[in-house]
């Protein structure tokens, strides 16, 4: 037998102090070294309890509480005690007591008088079962860990590349190369003002930055030409929303099928005059609603290649002639809120 076998706690209640003298002597001889007893079943389920053993040898036929009630309140307590194996004493080898035993909560069982052989085994072959459960628990805790740790790495992977598509996008038309991590930032706390799941918020704030992705494939001539774009460059740079979505869509992944919709939506107006499909009102996906405003805001406050930055009140001012035209009143007036509440800032 194993070290850990031999080794285990064995708990032996039995009202007969001879019958628990001779079921140590046995187990002591096999090499048994961490035996405990008792010959009052009372004290036995609080050794049970405190003491968590290997297994418990157990008289059926006993004063205050017998085996049978014994095994009731055993294994009425936590799953622990539900599983710990439990070999019945018993001078009655009627069907009816085995059935009875076994509906209760037996594991096994041992006819008075003992067999000196079969007590070992018998207690050897539970130990067994019990030892190769808890190693069964111990492999699948570390598998939970390595598979926690494998799903954090591929996170933390899967973060770094959306970063990196996002900062793509902006990489012409912005020099500090902020522009995308403050849309989502500044996406993710409207968002959480505005109703979503903190879930929700997170994939907002992730999927934000990804907005103009589509601008890869629009011309640099276009992006960075300082002056009004005349209107041909204009339906090209209102190719970028549909060019987005195609770039975002299909995935499984919950971060980029957020980010299509916003890709595609973000540029539509309240009122139903933007592109690229004119939606209006609640049409527009929530989402897109959001980083609209998000964008316009960041854009409006930072230098960008057609204008330079104005200052926090004339921003407010302007966005504020927008509402209902460009942006969705609700969501502005929570945006509003934020910026009094200090908790949206430039910069």
């Amino acid at each position: 037998m194993s070290e850990a076998i031999l080794t285990s706690q064995i708990l032996i209640v039995d009202d007969e102090p001879a019958n628990v003298t001779l079921l140590e002597r046995l187990l002591g001889k096999a090499g048994f070294t961490q035996i405990t007893s008792t010959t009052k079943p009372k004290d036995g389920l609080s050794m049970v309890r405190h003491q968590e053993p290997d297994i418990v040898l157990l008289d059926l036929m006993m004063p205050e509480i017998d085996g049978f009630g014994f095994m009731k309140e055993v294994r009425a307590e936590s799953d622990v005690l539900q599983t710990l194996p439990i070999l019945v004493l018993t001078a009655d080898p009627s069907p009816d007591t085995k059935k009875r035993a076994l509906a209760v909560g037996a594991n096994d069982f041992l006819t008075k008088p003992f067999d000196p052989v079969e007590v070992v085994l018998r207690t050897n072959n539970l130990l067994r079962t019990r030892q190769l459960t808890k190693d069964l628990a111990i492999a699948n805790s570390q598998l939970e860990d390595l598979v926690g740790l494998k799903t954090t790495q591929v996170d933390v992977t899967r973060v770094q590349v959306l970063d990196k598509l996002a900062l793509a996008a902006e990489y012409r038309d912005d020099d500090t190369k902020e522009h995308t991590r403050r849309v989502g930032q500044l996406s993710g706390i409207l968002a959480a003002s505005s109703g979503f799941s903190a879930q929700e918020v997170d994939f907002i704030r992730k999927g934000a930055p990804l907005h103009d992705l589509g601008k890869i494939g629009v011309s640099e001539s276009i992006l960075l030409k300082p002056t009004k774009l005349d209107d041909p460059e204009m339906r090209t740079v209102e190719q970028h929303c549909a060019i987005g979505q195609e770039m975002l869509s299909g995935s499984a992944d919950p971060i980029l099928e957020v980010a299509a919709i916003i890709a595609r939506s973000h540029h539509e107006r309240f009122d139903g005059q933007g592109y690229p499909d004119g939606l209006r009102g609640q049409q527009i996906p929530k989402v897109a609603r959001i980083v609209a405003i998000a964008d316009s805001f960041d854009s409006m406050t930072h230098d960008r290649p057609w204008r330079k930055a104005l200052d926090l009140d004339q921003v407010l001012e302007e966005m504020r002639s927008d509402t209902a035209a460009k942006f969705d009143p609700e969501l502005l007036g929570i945006f509003f809120d934020l910026v009094d509440k200090g908790r949206i800032a430039v910069h």
